[in-house]
């Protein structure tokens, strides 16, 4: 009997990677690509049907069928725990043997706001009965591409992390594991992976490898909460959304955002993505 395998958020930077990775592992057959947009989904190959997190009647119909959910989180700041509550209660309704949802890493102790809706989410979940496994996600490398892009054009990083330890993940390295797991035995009713990059840095040392790399010095300049607030409302941050920027450099300080346990790689059989390749993209991405 064939297993489907439904992907929300499929048009998303990460609901891509990961139905490439699921191609590679199963029949086209066997994806569903569930989109906000549908249309927009490249895959032509695979199952693909709307699914808008705040359409709540239309959720359970278009779930149809799918054995194995990939519940990627939502990005909605304010409105993420209804839209999760939404997609939880389809799943409920459409007869779903298993859910794999994407969290933040140490959702349990870490001092990061967002947090919260993840803590929740979580707490749903594991009270559906369905079996669970939450993919607990570090801070994506990928968007320190265009931040070390900005350094090399001005000249420094700034931040308010001191001397906190980072072990970001690439996109790519998390979608495959999502895919591997997707594919493999469920292990138990309720698991949790947190999972991180096998690089962990301080923002010193990102600026050091920069540096390196571009045979030039480009400086980590770090400054307290409140002069990082002001620095970035002065280059143009909108007032109400720096402190939600300099909120996560504070969670990356007390440790938030580092894990050592090596569960990334050990899922993927391979390292994970380097800090010397995460620069040398950042310093492409400046070049062009």
């Amino acid at each position: 009997m064939k297993m489907l395998i439904g992907v929300t958020g499929a048009n998303g930077n990460l609901g891509r990677l990961v139905i490439a990775e699921l191609r590679k592992r199963v029949s086209p057959d066997q994806i569903v690509a569930l989109a906000r947009s549908p249309e927009k989904v490249a895959h032509s190959d695979v199952d693909v049907r709307a699914f808008d997190y705040e359409k709540k009647d239309a959720l359970a119909p278009a779930l149809d069928g799918i054995d194995t959910l990939i519940m990627i989180s939502s990005t909605g700041a304010g409105t993420r725990v209804a839209q999760h509550r939404n997609v939880i209660q389809a799943a409920q309704a459409a007869g779903i043997k298993r859910i794999i949802y994407t969290g933040v890493l140490h959702t349990d102790t870490s001092s990061w706001a967002l947090v919260k809706d993840h803590k929740i989410t979580e707490a749903d979940l594991k009270e559906t009965g369905i079996p669970v496994t939450v993919m607990r996600h570090s801070i994506y490398s990928d968007v320190y591409v265009p931040r070390i892009a900005e350094a090399v054009m001005k000249g420094a990083f700034i931040g308010s992390v001191a001397d906190g330890r980072t072990a970001s993940a690439s996109r790519a390295d998390l979608a495959e594991a999502l895919a591997i797991v997707a594919t493999s035995a469920q292990e138990q009713s309720f698991k949790v992976y947190e999972l991180a990059g096998d690089d962990a840095w301080t923002m010193e040392e990102l600026a050091e490898e920069t540096s390196l790399q571009l045979g030039a010095p480009i400086p980590y300049r770090n400054l307290s909460t409140g002069e990082h607030v002001a620095e970035l409302v002065a280059q143009g941050v909108p007032e109400e959304r720096a402190p939600m920027i300099v909120g996560l450099d504070t969670a990356m300080r007390q440790g938030s955002m580092f894990d050592d346990s090596h569960a990334l790689s050990t899922l993927l059989g391979r390292p994970t993505a380097s800090l010397k390749d995460l620069v040398a993209q950042g310093i492409k991405a400046a070049a062009q």
